[in-house]
């Protein structure tokens, strides 16, 4: 559990530099939860990892999404 959240975390963050950046957010989702549960039934290192990695890679993904949208909709706020 711990290894499937660490692979989530690691594609999430890739995922948010690509344009394949809406599937990053569910995935984010996913390897949070992935990550809390293997938490709960042994603390290791790469269940923290893929925790903290789901977590960058969700807001990353939030971010870059946001930003990309508002160059999108700029043009179009700036007509006359």
């Amino acid at each position: 559990m711990a290894i499937a959240a660490l692979v989530l975390g690691i594609v999430t963050v890739v995922f948010a530099f690509t344009p394949l950046v809406f599937l990053s957010p569910i995935l984010g989702i996913i390897g949070i939860v992935l990550a809390v549960i293997a938490r709960k039934q042994e603390k290791s290192g790469a269940s923290t990892a893929g925790l903290v990695l789901s977590i960058v890679g969700l807001v990353l993904s939030i971010v870059i999404s946001i930003t990309c949208a508002g160059f999108l909709l700029l043009p179009a706020l700036l007509k006359p």
